[in-house]
């Protein structure tokens, strides 16, 4: 298996190499990461200007790219530049959770959308900024789940958010919003987002948020399509 790895929190985020020592377990690893973080540009690419994308050493054995560009632009790179073809897209682990109506925004779950686009399976993998170090424990009994449970045959991408000491795998649908923002004036007609989170239980663990506020490794499979096929039926008719 060809996996292809990436991160918004950069290609230096702290679990990037513990991530890659892991994954090697299921076959070769490349890396193509964006050069400093990217959290939240969705998935958000780079049509005007060039950037770098510079060769590393991150990883015995491991090719490794940092681009100056988005988690998207990334995988972009990697298919349409480099010329790659890959079984799989790993994007994470991200610090924080990457849930409910918030993924819009996520530039982990971006670059799984962005592989999704040029035909290639993926998943994301968040977890808690409190739980960062530890989720790459649960990766075995995650990825047991999904290739026991021929996740990947049924649908091309899964978000996946790993709570501290998830063991339950619920399979869940999205949920509404857990974080928010307040706009903060900070001098001089600058205003700075502060964040703040707005989640609200309704106790439903069909619902990633829930599921994962509980204690609960969510795995909630992904589609591209924007079509509302409900309304389309309707009028369609």
């Amino acid at each position: 298996m060809r996996i292809l790895i990436t991160n918004d929190d950069g290609i230096h985020a702290a679990q990037m190499i513990p991530l890659v020592q892991w994954a090697q377990k299921l076959g070769s690893v490349m890396v193509v990461a964006p050069k400093v973080e990217q959290s939240g540009k969705s998935q958000g690419i780079e049509l005007h200007e060039s950037f770098e994308a510079k060769k590393i050493d991150l990883f015995p054995g491991v090719t490794a790219w940092a681009v100056d560009s988005t988690p998207a632009d990334c995988i972009r790179f990697a298919v349409l530049g480099l010329k790659e073809s890959f079984d799989l897209v790993i994007s994470g682990i991200n610090r924080g959770f990457n849930m409910g109506t918030d993924i819009m925004y996520s530039g982990t779950a971006g670059a799984v959308f962005e592989s999704v686009s040029l035909g290639l399976k993926a998943v994301a993998l968040s977890t808690s900024p409190e739980y960062y170090d530890h989720a790459v424990e649960h990766l075995d009994h995650v990825f047991d789940y999904i290739l026991s449970n021929s996740l990947l045959d049924h649908c091309d991408a899964y978000n996946v958010n790993i709570p501290p000491q998830g063991e339950r795998i619920l399979i869940t649908r999205q949920g509404g919003h857990y974080y928010s923002d307040d706009f903060v004036p900070v001098g001089n007609d600058y205003f700075k987002a502060r964040g703040k989170c707005v989640y609200q239980d309704r106790n439903d663990m069909s619902l990633d948020t829930d599921a994962v506020m509980h204690g609960n490794i969510s795995i909630m499979p992904l589609t591209i399509c924007r079509t509302d096929l409900r309304v389309y039926e309707d009028l369609t008719k």
